[in-house]
């Protein structure tokens, strides 16, 4: 097909365009084929196989076609280039889900004339060229069932790891045809890391058990000194082949990149300060995050500061200044500094970043939360999950602004797939308050205690946590006596704590359950 080869030889030239430039300068595109009738009025063609066409493009990664069960039908053996099935997908504004298929093809298959006179440079090593961000390798996971006929779920469950992994910025994923090239073959995954200049391998297993089960085991490798980083093993039936696929390559991937994140963490923190990127202050800045105190928020805001300032288009960062401002907040600090600063902030990490999922995250909360938009932060926040289906921070902050929104019920299903997917997450606790703030709006009050219990666990100073606890108290009745203590605990936290003050900072919630939760607060004797 004509379109098709086009649209590879376009791809594979803009491959070559972007060779020599920095990573922020690259530019990008993403195509969807379809095969149907079109209506044309003048320079414009409109019809379902039109918009059918456009969704899928949104669903290519970025250099990358993905095509409908049409075109495939129509291309088979007639072009150089193989085609992975994605499964039916449900596209937005079509009523029936569209069988689509990534497109994958070996450069050399297509050569292409970049019409450019760049200058010269040097050969350099594919670890030069990844050297800035974690470069990851998902290996042919192996079949060790006896049965060539699972082949092709051993090879699905490794696709689909790296067609998920690829569509987050954070890594930079070695692409399949290189990856399987070790198919078969007994290769030092330190020989892989050298070969492919990646910083970790992905490598498994998929084996046949008694009866009807399956078992999948993978590992998360450091390519330099072959540690193993993580591990982890699933079993299912071969009764739910597919849907078992689908469930451990969100487990894999949701199990990934926090592990990758914080090994990253680490790789920065021992480096000298004198050479530090703004990827490696990102990380660092990570690192400040997660003490959850406010020297260590200070440093966070610092280090993020300079990120951006290096790089004014880094998404994540932004995202990051975001978070602090508000977690700033949060802890009792001024809540028009974090509006002014962190609502800029989460707005630049937006436009900054349409494909990357934690600055639509973060910044779509931020939006939520500080910018008082909940519905537009929800649209962001969607798009991440569209990005990622396996992103638990996306599902954690769309819980929350669903409860900004009053979707109550929503919120919590939010709330338990982030738990699903991270059962032990380190940020386990926004899961916990999101739960408890949610079941107070809908009455449920033992319950709200119950998630307030566990998120004081996690961080036993939080007076958010802690405030919910006093509201559900209150409205329960028979645990009158606890009040004084709680609220004893509260205002040593927040000494100028006030339902004015309260109203003011919740004011992104529904007015009626503003008004629920301040008529709680009232009867636990919080002042006015």
């Amino acid at each position: 097909m004509g379109a098709l080869r086009a649209a590879i030889e376009f791809q594979q030239a803009m491959t070559e365009a972007n060779r020599d430039q920095p990573e922020e300068k690259a530019i990008v595109f993403r195509i969807g084929i379809h095969l149907g009738d079109v209506i044309v009025q003048g320079d414009n063609i409109y019809g379902d196989d039109v918009n059918v066409a456009a969704r899928l493009e949104a669903e290519a990664p970025p250099g990358g076609i993905v095509v409908s069960r049409a075109v495939r039908e129509a291309m088979s053996g007639r072009t150089k280039a193989e085609l992975h099935a994605l499964g039916e997908l449900s596209l937005k504004n079509i009523a029936r889900p569209i069988r689509a298929f990534r497109v994958e093809w070996q450069a050399a298959d297509w050569h292409t004339v970049v019409v450019s006179d760049p200058p010269a440079i040097a050969a350099a090593g594919p670890a030069s060229a990844l050297a800035d961000r974690p470069a990851l390798a998902v290996l042919a996971f192996r079949n060790l069932s006896g049965d060539p006929e699972r082949e092709y779920f051993a090879d699905g469950i490794s696709d689909d790891i790296i067609t998920t992994l690829s569509r987050i910025p954070t890594f930079v994923v070695i692409a399949r045809s290189s990856s399987f090239s070790y198919k078969g073959r007994a290769v030092d995954v330190r020989q892989i890391g050298r070969e492919l200049g990646v910083r970790y391998v992905v490598d498994g297993s998929v084996q046949h058990a008694a009866g009807k089960s399956l078992r999948i085991s993978c590992v998360l490798i450091d390519a330099g000194s072959g540690t193993h980083l993580w591990a982890e093993r699933y079993d299912g039936s071969l009764d739910e082949l597919f849907e078992l696929q689908d469930r451990i390559t969100s487990s894999i991937v949701a199990a990934l990149l926090p592990k990758v994140l914080r090994t990253e963490i680490a790789r920065a923190q021992v480096k000298p300060t004198t050479s530090l990127s703004a990827y490696d202050l990102y990380l660092r800045a990570a690192a400040s995050l997660n003490q959850h105190t406010e020297s260590a928020l200070n440093d966070a805001l610092a280090l993020l500061r300079q990120a951006v300032a290096i790089d004014p288009r880094f998404s994540s960062a932004w995202a990051g200044l975001a978070r602090a401002h508000w977690w700033r907040a949060q802890a009792g600090g001024s809540f028009s500094e974090a509006q002014a600063f962190g609502g800029e902030a989460a707005t630049r990490a937006v436009e900054t970043g349409r494909d990357d999922p934690v600055a639509l995250a973060l910044g779509g909360f931020g939006i939520a939360y500080l910018g008082g938009k909940p519905m537009e932060g929800a649209a962001h926040i969607q798009r991440a999950l569209a990005l990622n289906p396996n992103f638990l921070m996306a599902w954690r902050f769309g819980g929350a602004t669903c409860s900004m929104l009053g979707e109550h019920g929503k919120a919590i299903e939010h709330f338990e797939r982030a738990m699903q997917l991270s059962p032990l997450d380190d940020d386990a606790f926004e899961s916990y308050y999101g739960l408890s703030m949610t079941c107070f709006f809908l009455g449920r009050y033992a319950q709200a205690v119950e998630w307030a219990d566990q998120a004081l666990r996690d961080r036993p100073r939080s007076a958010l946590a802690l405030l919910v606890k006093i509201a559900a108290v209150a409205m329960c009745g028979h645990r009158a006596d606890e009040l004084s203590g709680l609220v004893g605990q509260l205002l040593s936290l927040l000494p100028r704590m006030t339902i004015k003050g309260f109203r003011r900072r919740m004011s992104m919630y529904q007015a009626a359950d503003l008004e629920h939760f301040a008529d709680a607060l009232r009867t636990a004797g919080i002042p006015e």
